[in-house]
């Protein structure tokens, strides 16, 4: 490899900086050829469930009928499946049925109440009762923010398969402070 020499001004520069570089290195030796370990840090903690909180957050509040949004601390729950004929919804808000058992929530906090109603849903299932009373309250003690355990019974018992129907008490039995609940037979 021969070198050219330097045709213009530029490339006298370049050998300038060229033979400054190699004296500043000129002492310089080698590295050994060892490898090094790579020590990798460990990834800053980070909460593992709360990404699956927001989300279970986010997809309940998108399941929410938009009755729920117009209810208020007054207004009267109604709900049937498709296989639960009018009739039958009239007759259970008109507190046509028997009621087998009931459950107040009263005094509860939604966790609590979902449990409690939970466990209640399935033991009267286990004594193949047909209809019950859930006691959720108007949620008037609840000040400025409205009811609490209104809304989330009426969700919580859409979800369940084994819930038919529910509908308002009348207003004897707690009016809409309270349902009936039509459940399926027991298998």
């Amino acid at each position: 490899m021969t070198r050219k020499k330097p045709d213009t001004e530029n490339d006298d520069e370049l050998d300038d900086e060229g033979s400054l570089f190699r004296q500043a290195v000129r002492g310089a030796r080698p590295l050994q050829r060892d490898f090094v370990e790579v020590v990798r840090q460990r990834p800053p903690p980070r909460a593992m469930f709360r990404r699956r909180d927001d989300e279970s957050v986010l997809r309940e509040s998108l399941d929410g009928e938009i009755d729920d949004l117009e209810m208020l601390a007054g207004e009267r729950l109604q709900f049937r499946r498709p296989e639960i004929g009018e009739r039958t919804l009239r007759r259970l808000a008109r507190g046509r049925y028997s009621v087998q058992d009931e459950l107040d929530l009263h005094g509860l906090t939604a966790a609590e109440a979902e449990s409690a109603l939970r466990d209640f849903i399935n033991e009267c299932l286990k004594r193949d009762y047909r209809c019950v009373r859930i006691v959720h309250g108007k949620g008037l003690g609840s000040g400025n923010r409205g009811p609490v355990l209104k809304p989330s019974v009426n969700h919580w018992l859409r979800r369940w398969r084994e819930v038919l129907a529910f509908a308002s008490a009348r207003q004897i039995d707690g009016g809409s402070g309270a349902v009936y609940v039509l459940l399926a037979r027991a298998l």
